[in-house]
């Protein structure tokens, strides 16, 4: 089939109802639902109608209880004075309406009406190797970083998620590129909202259109753009992956779903969690070319038959948040466990798991994963600065450190095949590059 074949069959089978590009407008990043968040009010006082104005309109009222929109409750509700002072300049960055003064306004009425304890610390750990933190600030401020990518040529890209942009950075030269995206919806007001990204093996970037509800692939030779639009209603797709055939794999969190697309046919298919409402994340594919997700919402982790489709789910236990997912040589499975603060290890084999309390404790929000080798990397995403956490699961030690930006939330980071780190931080602007040398 040539590729305007493809194209027109995507189309054919995937052209989306009006009625769901309106909701894709309205979802703005990610609004999830909760019963909670009906239990959220809005206190009188200065700034209420800026609130119901610039912020309520994309975000649920949830979001101003507690992190992740209050989804666990041993987070506490609202934030400490100097996070809402971060937040504000963030939103404000994104192109928020609201002036200088009406900024001001807001946030001293959320630091009032929903406040929260300080940030956790982070807390140092030696170890036996060095590393060192290298940093590149983006381009384009307020790009909100969201997920780093190496490809085949040693680039190294980005999702610019606030400004609907794919972005590439150059690490010899330092020379960033940035690539526009044009959503098929002209109402929504990031556009595309790109979220993951993968390389294929010919050096084409894969993304997903979070807001746009389409798989995307850029040929950074052109610039050209081809999109494999998701059934109609599903919502958009979140991280993407490549199996060893060359399968793309991709989490749908909005949707409730995992799916596939073989990019050679343009075959797209979707099923559903048996878990209702759990919304798989990170994903990740073993050694035998099987996926592993997480169901962050659900406490599991599941994973998919790539012949049949058929899942399977594996319970983490009441209260757990797994995020994102590494795998390690052995094909175990670890875990950032975002709700309470722990490392986790699954064996698919026994179904056994196994944690480890995080260094800076039960409110760091572990967050992005990988491993190189045996070795097990993770960002702690809600300590002042994020930790990049080292874990050795021959000993079960960990090692920190810092990132002198702060890190902003690191939502993901990569390994790339010298076995170097790259992270993203998302609400800093920044890539980073975490070099490691033994001792």
């Amino acid at each position: 089939m040539t590729r305007d074949g493809i194209r027109q069959r995507v189309a054919e089978v995937h052209v989306r109802s009006l009625a769901a590009r309106t909701l894709m407008a309205s979802t703005v990043l990610l609004v999830c639902t909760s019963p909670s968040w009906t239990q959220v009010v809005l206190p009188e006082g200065q700034g209420k109608a800026l609130v119901q104005r610039a912020c309520v309109r994309c975000h649920g009222l949830g979001k101003l209880a507690g992190p992740d929109e209050g989804h666990w409750p041993q987070f506490g509700q609202g934030r400490s004075r100097e996070e809402w002072q971060h937040i504000m300049r963030f939103m404000m960055s994104y192109g928020t309406a609201l002036s200088g003064d009406e900024a001001t306004t807001v946030t001293e009425y959320l630091a009032v009406a929903f406040p929260g304890a300080p940030q956790p610390t982070g807390v140092p750990v030696a170890g036996p190797v060095d590393a060192s933190i290298r940093e590149w600030k983006l381009a384009t401020a307020g790009s909100r970083p969201h997920d780093p990518a190496v490809a085949p040529d040693g680039t190294v890209w980005y999702t610019a998620q606030a400004k609907s942009r794919l972005g590439r950075l150059d690490p010899r030269t330092g020379q960033f590129r940035e690539f526009p995206l044009q959503a098929d919806n002209p109402a929504l007001p990031y556009g595309v909202g790109p979220h993951g990204l993968v390389p294929d093996s010919d050096g084409n970037i894969w993304y997903t259109g979070q807001l746009d509800g389409h798989l995307g692939k850029l040929d950074p030779r052109t610039g050209t753009v081809t999109k494999y639009q998701m059934p109609a209603g599903a919502g958009g797709p979140h991280t993407p992956i490549f199996d060893q055939k060359g399968t793309l794999w991709f989490t749908m969190q909005q949707g409730n779903m995992v799916g596939r697309l073989i990019p050679a046919t343009g075959d797209l298919k979707v099923v559903t969690m048996p878990t209702p409402k759990s919304e798989p994340y990170g994903i990740v594919v073993n050694s035998k070319g099987v996926p592993y997700f997480t169901q962050l919402m659900g406490s599991r982790i599941g994973t998919i038959d790539p012949a049949t489709m058929q899942v399977r789910e594996y319970f983490l236990g009441a209260g757990t948040g797994p995020r994102r997912l590494a795998i390690t040589a052995d094909d175990r499975i670890y875990y950032t466990d975002y709700a309470r603060g722990r490392l986790g290890r699954l064996d698919p084999g026994t179904g056994q798991t196994k944690e480890w309390p995080s260094p800076s404790g039960a409110r760091s929000q572990p967050y992005a994963i990988t491993a190189v080798g045996s070795i097990v990397w993770y960002v702690e995403g809600n300590t002042t600065p994020n930790m990049v956490v080292r874990f050795d699961p021959a000993t079960e030690t960990f090692q920190t450190w810092p990132i002198p930006s702060g890190g902003g939330v690191v939502r993901h980071m990569v390994a790339a095949p010298d076995g170097a780190l790259w992270l993203a931080g998302s609400e800093v602007d920044t890539i980073a590059k975490v070099e490691v040398r033994s001792r």
